[in-house]
């Protein structure tokens, strides 16, 4: 089943430099994920005395292959002097145990690796899990303030990112910190002199990065944002591609876009230039202290201080050296970016959810819970008051009594609280004031999934997914048999044009349901209704958006649809409701009229101005 689709975060990872979005409450944000992820604790545990014991192997390494370098010269200079020789036993005994130790530590890298994977995909699973079933419990009110998109990245690239992020955080922090450790324990082992040689290079190192750091951080921000502007350009275009062909302004597009691109493409060259940069500058700083190195280290080793062997191992030791200073740097950006993106996530997950279930049950006379099969269909409303704000009331006094089978419009100038009342209804939202009862029984002691059981909705807007026709269908009663689902659709006057449709009712509606006209999306959500079987009906504008003839097919399955239920039609189409049972007219959140067609036209009031409005002819 799809969704609509909102528009993804733009941006990545980048380069060095590349800006990072960074938390509002970092500490807050990071232990909460640290809450979240406490079940797996033993195997992160696991995981970081694996990362300790591979990094070990790996340190130790150098030191064990310099041990064989030695043996090897001391071989060579023994035959000169006349002694034994090179002993390739010893030598060979020595690769074969650094080999085993460089097994050893691959084995646990692998290890490490395959229960981290194991542990992030199992977070992210839990996370897009909690996140499903939130989304199911959060307040109408939520999806008013906040654009879909929003929602959807945080499912998708806060997620990701995530999961990403933690798997590289916790093994390469560790490993990172380990070899630093190691390394520099290692290298003061062999000689403090050219350990200090090495490290004078460092404070070098950090200054010019940072500095390259500053200077591309600009122009990556840039890049960010004109690539935003860029892709921005490309979706509108795409988006209204018809109406640029229609208007004939494909060459200002096109300008509009080689600007904006051309300034892209500057930035972006900047930004990767400045941060290519670090790495021939970290290559020229460390070759120079090579040589510096390999000159003290050749002193040394004629004065005998140091045996030739040591100085492999401690020029394999500071290239060790420079590469964690380097990836902790790196680190430090993705803890960010998680932070950022863990902050988004739990803060959907804190977010306010809708009360689901009553705290008093409505009662029968046996004292058992009142369920939707005790329900006729009679509604009250009952002085009704409203406001998606405290400060800003839309409906102020509302009332009205509508028996069990009636069908019962609701028309009124746009905005004047219509489809309003019809939320309130379903309890999308809750009153400020009055009541709303249901064969006398207040809608709040019912529990919402319960009592959205009664209400079967038609809307504007149709909603259909991905799937066979069948399947759209029989989206109102899941467990409905074939039978079923067509019967419905025959009452929905759909089977018609299905039994013409390639595969029939086993034909498969694309991600826009394009491939069926607007009438035909619309029969089909009435025929979904028909089959769910609801007590109340709710139909909100269903045949605005259809020809004439089209909406005389509409109609008549609605007739279908609306038999012995109760019914509510917001339309503006007024030649839909003339039959109308009561007619309620609304205005500024107030019901001015009500009564039959004929009575309205006959008092000359609001309705029948709205009427006559409607189907006065031009002489």
């Amino acid at each position: 089943m799809t969704g609509p689709r909102g528009r993804r975060r733009q941006g990545g990872r980048g380069g060095l430099g590349a800006p990072v979005e960074k938390a509002k409450d970092f500490k807050g944000s990071i232990k909460a994920l640290m809450k979240y992820i406490g079940r797996y604790k033993v195997a992160i545990a696991i995981v970081v005395l694996l990362a300790i014991g591979s990094t070990a192997f790996n340190v130790v390494g150098p030191k064990i292959l310099g041990s064989a370098t030695t043996e090897l010269f001391e071989g060579i200079m023994s035959k000169y002097s006349g002694g034994s020789g090179i002993d390739f036993g010893k030598i060979a005994g020595i690769l074969v145990w650094l080999l085993s130790i460089y097994v050893a530590s691959s084995i646990m890298g692998f290890i490490q690796n395959y229960i981290m994977s194991t542990v992030t995909q199992k977070v992210g699973y839990r996370l897009r899990d909690d996140i499903s079933h939130k989304i199911h419990l959060m307040p109408m009110k939520y999806f008013d303030r906040k654009q879909t998109g929003e929602t959807l990245s945080i499912i998708t690239n806060d997620v990701d990112t995530l999961c990403m992020s933690l798997n590289q955080v916790a093994t390469q922090m560790v490993t990172s910190i380990s070899t630093i450790i190691g390394v520099l324990y290692m290298m003061f082992s062999i000689d403090w002199a050219m350990t200090l040689i090495a490290l004078a290079v460092l404070p070098i190192s950090i200054i010019l990065i940072a500095i390259i750091f500053k200077i591309s951080q600009k122009h990556f921000r840039n890049q960010q944002d004109y690539l935003g502007h860029v892709n921005g350009q490309v979706e509108e275009t795409i988006g209204g591609v018809n109406i640029v062909q229609a208007f004939n302004t494909v060459d200002k597009n096109v300008e509009e876009f080689e600007k904006a691109n051309n300034i892209l493409y500057k930035s972006a060259w900047k930004s990767q230039f400045f941060s290519g940069l670090s790495g021939p500058i970290m290559t020229l700083i460390g070759n120079i202290a090579y040589v510096a190195i390999a000159v003290l280290g050749g002193y040394l080793a004629i004065q005998g201080t140091i045996q030739i062997g040591d100085i492999q191992s401690f020029i394999q030791y500071v290239r060790q050296f420079t590469m964690p200073i380097q990836q902790i740097a790196q680190v430090t950006n993705m803890i960010q970016q998680m932070a950022a993106s863990a902050e988004r996530i739990f803060g959907f997950i804190k977010e306010e959810e809708e009360p689901q279930f009553a705290e008093e049950h409505c009662k029968k006379s046996d004292g058992k819970n009142v369920t939707v099969d005790d329900i006729s269909g009679n509604v009250t409303f009952r002085n009704v008051k409203f406001g998606y704000s405290e400060d800003k009331i839309i409906i102020h006094d509302f009332s009205a009594k509508i028996k069990q089978g009636q069908k019962i419009a609701i028309v009124g100038p746009t905005g004047a609280g219509k489809t309003t009342m019809v939320k309130l209804l379903m309890r999308f939202y809750d009153i400020q004031g009055g009541q709303i009862l249901v064969d006398e029984h207040n809608i709040n002691s019912f529990d919402r999934r319960e009592l959205r059981e009664l209400y079967g909705m038609v809307l504007q807007d149709t909603w259909l997914f991905t799937g066979s026709i069948m399947e759209n269908i029989r989206y109102g009663k899941l467990d409905a048999t074939d039978e079923e689902v067509i019967a419905a659709a025959k009452a929905a006057h759909v089977h018609n044009f299905v039994k013409h449709l390639p595969d029939g009712y086993n034909m498969e509606l694309n991600e826009e349901a394009s491939n069926v006209s607007q009438g035909q999306k619309q029969l089909l959500t009435i025929a979904r209704t028909i089959l769910a079987d609801p007590k109340i009906l709710i139909l909100d504008e269903a045949t605005s958006s259809v020809d004439t003839r089209t909406e005389i097919r509409i109609q008549k399955a609605m007739d279908n649809l609306m038999k012995g239920r109760t019914s509510f039609i917001i339309a503006h189409r007024l030649s839909t409701i003339r039959d109308a049972d009561l007619i309620l007219f609304m205005k500024d959140g107030d019901i001015v009229e009500q009564g039959t067609h004929e009575e309205l036209l006959a008092k000359g009031g609001y309705y029948a101005d709205l009427y006559n409005s409607q189907f006065d002819k031009v002489g």
